[in-house]
């Protein structure tokens, strides 16, 4: 086979490049314009415009170099499959690739189509390759091993090639149907053991046919910006044309696509030559492609609208009836009849236009959507409200409400006007009607995809005003946008922009939140008071735009909780927000270790900072990297307050520093939990020296499940007692205090000057001594009590009587009392009721876990009718039947 003379053939200039249908793929490899798309695999090892190994072609060479003897190309419309196989066969024909095949054939199907009646193997190569010698079918036919058959456009092969529907030939002389011939080649019994490349679209790819699948990219970044370059001979507007496309197409889907990247190109440069404005959205995009190819063909304004028109017909036509082609009757029914020597400007036609064999589709499902949307507003001849016909469409159709949208605003379809006449204004009318409505119910909800469908639309209209007018107050912005797409993120970010502001940007749940999303949400993050990222994660590229939105913006809040930060994003992050005003810092959960404390403490300690809240538990950070943070609360600069640090591995050994801190007259402290860590004895002690100094301002200590004993009481009572302890809540549940422990808290607890308000002492081994203590002291009128919390002890109704007695008396100033788990029974109600009922302060009571019963019920119920006090009474985990909960359902103030 001369390789010279299919070299001469396949790169022979046939027709011309066309605006929707892009550059010719032979015009692209004749002009070294060619970069190879990237495949999926590509994707997730970042391959790059130069990365060979990243590169379709490496994917097709490699799979065809081995055994693999059939290779299917899978892609959307534009993405290149046809240059790709094109330049394949023109790399062979060069000797550069794909040496070990003497014989390569490329058809593509879709021609293939028009073929009529039986041929033979040998005929179907003489028809399309004439340029092989006669001498040389015998060799195909003896070494298939050889051949390689390249067959583009799959999905445009209108006959079955389900090899059960055909007896399957294996003689090349034997004439059969062009399906059978087919059929037969790719299932291996006509010319067994010769190779295959096939190229179709994801939906067009048969079941039935094995090998190798390459799922085609296109192009990537990388690609695009490669792209631009080689088409603008001027560096600084290839730059321009592409930081411009990357801002306001970039996000989509089909801007992979080569053939897109060439029109918009092709549409910028016009743009740019002329002076004339870039496109900010994909509607305005598709303006300037529409009134590019109309003004091509220089007809009247009564032309051109019959002309858009007959297109409409023909774009709704194949967007309801799922068909990709027309035939020339079918296009004449549109209303074609005048503009058929035309079409080739908006249509891909297939075959002779003086055949009544031609077939026409649209070169662009984007623009065919487009086109629909125009014919809409343009036609004043029908009554179709929009909302019916976007129910028609919304199956097969993704962008008709968006361009809808976009040309509504009159400034964006003032362009098409010029060449179109005025569009309908009912039409107009109803969409506006339509989407202002159905906004409002949607904003209502909490379906995250249906908001942001709503952004899009509000993004495609570019119209500042009629955002503010939609998004009001009762819209439910606060939902989470968690695991948005960078489509989605450009949109949410055009909305926030337009308002001003946002209470609060949830973003609960984002996988991944790349550096692209991060830097295009970053203007809105900055105009958000709360950003909420729990459960997220963030790449590290996407962390300087998020410290350096927050930073310059109206961030108070940044809810970070259980997104595993790690040291090294952290160090980022503090690098960023330096001059942040930022008042709510959460890094509960980060994987955060000593090494992101230093780090932490320039934060804390920056000029600007107003952090007041900061928390940072379940990190194992350490004793010292507890250290180094109260290096910053002796900092004049620090303006913390509350203070988290659950279960951060921290041990008696830091507790001297913190309360150092605490004392040191610069800290504002005035609330650190401490709960789960080890801290015991020793460390509660250094804690009580701090509660008893002067400067101390701390207001509450949570000391939950920290190994504390009764040890440790004396300590504590004596702080509490102390003229300059300013604690009003304590917890100190989950410890061992027994006995002892409570009853010199009693004691502390009895004294008049004793601040304490909320007191926390659930699990603590207490007895009914105790409690009696307890009682004691609620009526002794000294103290200030307001919640006691003194659950999962075994003191039974005798040992929670003492309770009631106090509750029930006028001293006791208590709102909250939590006797969970504490071994009640039905005895105990009388009691109980009388106390609720003599109570002028109790509004809450906690008896989850206990064993009372149905007969209990009505009781409880009636006190909590007669209360006008009480608010809540929780008896979950009670042994109540069924019987009685429809009885429990009729008081809003009782849980079960």
């Amino acid at each position: 086979m001369d390789k010279h003379t299919v070299l001469t053939h396949i790169l022979k200039p046939m027709g011309m490049s066309t605006l929707l249908g892009g550059e010719l793929p032979v015009s692209v490899i004749n002009n070294s314009g060619y970069i190879s798309q990237l495949t999926r695999q590509a994707q997730w090892t970042g391959g790059n415009a130069d990365d060979n190994l990243s590169s379709l072609d490496h994917a097709i060479h490699t799979a065809l170099s081995g055994e693999i003897r059939s290779v299917m190309l899978m892609g959307p419309e534009g993405s290149g499959k046809t240059t790709a196989l094109e330049k394949l066969v023109v790399d062979w024909a060069k000797g550069e690739h794909l040496q070990n095949f003497s014989f390569v054939f490329y058809f593509r199907l879709r021609e293939i189509n028009s073929l009529e009646g039986v041929l033979s193997l040998e005929a179907l190569m003489q028809h399309h390759h004439g340029h092989m010698p006669p001498e040389s079918m015998p060799l195909v036919l003896q070494k298939p091993e050889n051949v390689l058959f390249v067959f583009d456009d799959l999905d445009q092969f209108k006959r079955n090639l389900d090899p059960s529907v055909h007896t399957l030939c294996s003689d090349p002389s034997q004439a059969v149907s062009v399906s059978c011939l087919i059929a037969s080649l790719l299932h291996g019994s006509l010319l067994k053991g010769a190779a295959f490349v096939v190229a179709t679209r994801p939906m067009g790819c048969p079941k039935f046919l094995s090998g190798a699948r390459v799922e085609v990219l296109g192009f990537l970044k990388p690609q695009r910006e490669a792209y631009f370059n080689g088409f603008f001979t001027d560096p600084a507007a290839a730059s321009k044309a592409l930081i411009h496309m990357e801002r306001t197409l970039g996000f989509y889907d089909f801007c992979t696509s080569p053939r897109f990247c060439w029109t918009v190109c092709s549409i910028y440069k016009t743009l740019m030559d002329a002076g004339a404005k870039l496109p900010e959205t994909l509607s305005q995009m598709c303006v300037d492609i529409l009134v590019h190819l109309i003004q091509a063909l220089s007809l009247s304004e009564a032309c051109n609208r019959e002309l858009v028109l007959a297109l409409g017909r023909m774009a709704s036509h194949c967007s309801l009836d799922q068909h990709s082609s027309c035939t020339k009757e079918e296009l004449d029914s549109f209303g074609f009849q005048r503009f058929l020597a035309s079409v080739g400007v908006f249509l891909q036609v297939d075959g002779d236009l003086d055949s009544d064999a031609c077939v026409f589709s649209f070169t662009s499902q984007l623009m065919q959507e487009f086109i629909l949307a125009v014919s809409f507003f343009l036609n004043k001849s029908t009554s179709e409200g929009v909302e019916k016909m976007l129910k028609e469409h919304k199956v097969h159709a993704k962008f008709p409400d968006l361009f809808l949208s976009g040309l509504s605003e009159p400034i964006q379809r003032r362009p098409l006007e010029t060449l179109l006449g005025e569009f309908n204004p009912d039409q107009i009318m109803d969409f506006k009607s339509w989407f202002k409505s159905s906004s409002e119910e949607t904003l209502k909800g909490f379906y995250k995809d249906r908001h942001m469908r709503c952004f899009h639309l509000l993004h495609q209209a570019q119209n500042k005003s009629l955002v503010k007018e939609i998004i009001t107050a009762s819209a439910r912005t606060g939902i989470s946008y968690g695991d948005l797409s960078l489509q989605d993120c450009v949109a949410l970010n055009y909305v926030i922009t337009c308002l001003g502001e946002m209470k609060l940007l949830n973003l609960y749940r984002t996988r991944n939140l790349t550096e692209e999303q991060a830097e295009v949400l970053a203007p809105a993050m900055s105009l958000s008071h709360k950003i909420l990222l729990s459960d997220s994660s963030l790449s590290a590229g996407a962390v300087p735009h998020l410290a350096s939105a927050v930073s310059r913006g109206l961030t108070k809040e940044l809810d970070l909780k259980g997104t595993r930060l790690g040291d090294e994003k952290c160090k980022i992050l503090c690098a960023g927000l330096r001059d942040c005003k930022l008042h709510n810092l959460n890094l509960r959960v980060c994987r955060l270790t000593e090494a992101s404390c230093e780090d932490l403490v320039f934060v804390l300690t920056s000029s600007a900072s107003q952090l007041c809240v900061f928390d940072i538990s379940f990190n194992e950070i350490g004793d010292q990297g507890l250290v180094k943070l109260c290096k910053a609360l002796h900092s004049p600069q620090c303006k913390l307050q509350q203070l988290q640090l659950l279960s951060c591995g921290l041990t008696a050994a830091s507790m001297e520093a913190l309360s150092a801190a605490l004392c040191s007259g610069n800290s504002e402290l005035r609330e650190v939990e401490l709960a789960r860590n080890t801290i015991g004895d020793t460390g509660m002690e250094a804690l009580c020296k701090a509660l008893q100094h002067p400067l101390c301002k701390l207001q509450s200590l949570k000391l939950s499940d920290n190994e504390l004993t009764g040890a440790c009481c004396h300590h504590l009572m004596e702080s509490l007692m102390s003229e300059h302890c300013s604690l009003s809540e304590l917890d100190l549940s989950v410890n061992d205090l027994g006995q002892e422990g409570g009853l010199l808290l009693c004691r502390a607890l009895s004294q008049p000057g004793c601040p304490l308000e909320k007191l926390g002492l659930k699990r603590c081994e207490l007895t009914q001594l105790v409690f009696k203590e307890l009682g004691s002291l609620l009526t002794s009128g000294s103290s200030r009590l307001k919640s006691l919390i003194v659950g999962m002890h075994k003191v039974g109704d005798q040992g929670v009587k003492h309770l009631w007695a106090a509750v029930a008396h006028p001293n006791c100033l208590l709102e909250e009392l939590d006797v969970e788990m504490t071994g009640l029974t039905d005895a105990c109600v009388e009691d109980l009721s009388a106390a609720v009922r003599a109570s002028k302060t109790l509004k809450n009571l906690e008896l989850r876990n206990n064993s009372l019963t149905d007969a209990s019920v009505p009781a409880l119920i009636r006190v909590m009718e007669d209360s006008p006090i009480m608010q809540e009474l929780n008896l979950r985990y009670n042994d109540f039947s069924e019987e009685v909960f429809n009885m429990l359902y009729e008081s809003d103030k009782v849980r079960f």
